[in-house]
Formats: C-alpha cells, structure tokens, sequence
C-alpha cells in the first residue's frame, strides 16, 4: 500500500460487510498515524484486486472514510489522507462507546469467549491506549 508496509485483509466469511472490514482496518492505521497526511492509497481498482473483492466495495470504503474527513477523494488523482483535526466528542459518544463494547462483549461470549480471555484482551487494549502498546 502506498509507501507504507500495511496490510488490509478481509473475511468474505465474517457477518460484517466487507466495506465495514475496509473501513474499519484503515480507520486504525489512520487513528495509530500509520498514514501520513498526503499519503496516497490505492486505486479503487488496485485495492479490489489486491482484496479479491469487488471495485464497489472498495469505493463505498473511502466514500465513509471521506465522509468522516480522512480521505480526499478526487477522480483520476485517487485517495489522499488528509490532516484531520481531532473531533470534539460529543456528550453521546461515551455512551454509545460504551453500548457497542457491551455488545460486542456479549457477542464474544455468546461465541464461546471466556470472560478471561476478553478480560485480557480489554487489558491490552488499554494498555495500548495508555502508552503502553503500539497504537
């Protein structure tokens, strides 16, 4: 991907849509500073190819990313990472947080996760936020 050494990889399997994949694994590279402002991703077409999926799915990808500032998306020039000033929260956005984690914390053990494993994971994760990981 562009000059970076990241790697975008979807399920075809998994219940989440695959743009949604797309979206999200960019949305962490973007949040841990992994593409720089002016990076350039991609083509549509490139991306597509490179995933097994269809150009679609690409493109309704970096539209969402667009839409919530991260990319500049203009025709024969591609996909440009914008420097993107950091949003005020807003008073909801806690507990929305807190409600999809609650969710997604049941889903994993409706799959079997133990409350340790998921415990440690939430450990890591934290950590991370904290100074302690890599993003």
């Amino acid at each position: 991907m562009a000059d970076q050494d990241l790697t975008l990889r979807v399920d075809l399997a998994c219940e989440v849509p695959v743009y949604r994949q797309i979206v999200s694994a960019l949305r962490a590279h973007l949040v841990a500073g992994d593409l720089a402002p002016g990076t350039p991703l991609p083509s549509v077409r490139e991306l597509a190819l490179d995933l097994g999926v269809h150009h679609n799915t690409v493109a309704e990808a970096y539209r969402l990313l667009a839409e919530e500032g991260w990319l500049d998306l203009r025709r024969r020039r591609g996909a440009l990472v914008l420097d993107r000033a950091r949003p005020q929260p807003l008073p909801e956005a806690r507990e929305g947080f807190r409600r999809r984690l609650d969710e997604l914390v049941a889903e994993a053990r409706a799959k079997g996760l133990k409350k340790r494993a998921l415990a440690a994971e939430l450990r890591k994760l934290a950590d991370g936020l904290n100074g302690g990981g890599t993003r």
